[in-house]
């Protein structure tokens, strides 16, 4: 069972996630939380697998809480759900750890499917929220730079694997790994695992 917390400060939104999630046989609904505050409490007390996140909430938002998740070492994966329609919240988003950021009118079953993807270790981005977040500070310099061996650690981390996890797929060490890795960021001037995975979907390395 994936445990899932929702978090957002809308009764009506809480409950109908939790009624909507409740019917899928793989997913539990562990507890809800109506601000950041709440949320970090709830998420260290309730140890979800996934969070549902809203990023407008009171008293403590929903980036404010996400960076004390992190800070705090909580495991959960973090899916924003969110009515913001800002870019700019996006990268903010990525680097406080999030693994997904959709909007809440997303079609529910796909909101299922992002979910499962996400605890999978999968990143999962609406396809305007992947773009703004690939957009700034990094002008795209192609994998044409990147070895054949590079590309296929690239397609590795988009499918959520861990360096030992790619370093078996791969037969080769872990270490190797993380020199492509670090080579991947370098050529294709990314920050972080989560901008390449989404860098290779976006360029067609994966499938969505």
């Amino acid at each position: 069972m994936i445990r899932v917390l929702i978090a957002d400060d809308h009764p009506v939104v809480r409950q109908g996630l939790r009624t909507f999630l409740g019917v899928q046989e793989d997913i539990e609904v562990v507890g809800e939380a109506s601000n950041g505050a709440e949320v970090v409490s709830r998420a260290e007390a309730l140890t979800p697998d996934v969070i549902l996140l809203d990023l407008k909430m009171p008293d403590v938002d929903g980036l404010t809480a996400l960076r004390e998740l992190r800070d705090r070492g909580v495991s959960s994966r973090v899916l924003v759900l969110t009515s913001a329609g800002e870019p700019t919240r996006v990268l903010p988003v990525v680097r406080a750890g999030a693994s997904g950021f959709l909007y809440k009118d997303v079609d529910p079953h796909a909101l299922v499917q992002a979910i499962r993807a996400v605890h999978d270790g999968h990143v999962l981005f609406a396809p305007d929220a992947a773009d703004a977040m690939l957009a700034p500070e990094q002008g795209d310099k192609g994998t044409a730079t990147l070895t054949e061996r590079e590309r296929e650690v690239l397609a590795e981390i988009a499918g959520g694997r861990s360096n030992r996890e790619i370093a078996r797929a791969l037969v080769v060490s872990e270490k190797t790994v993380k020199t492509h890795v670090s080579n991947i960021l370098m050529k294709l001037g990314l920050q972080d695992r989560t901008q390449a995975a989404l860098y290779a979907v976006r360029h067609g390395l994966v499938e969505r």
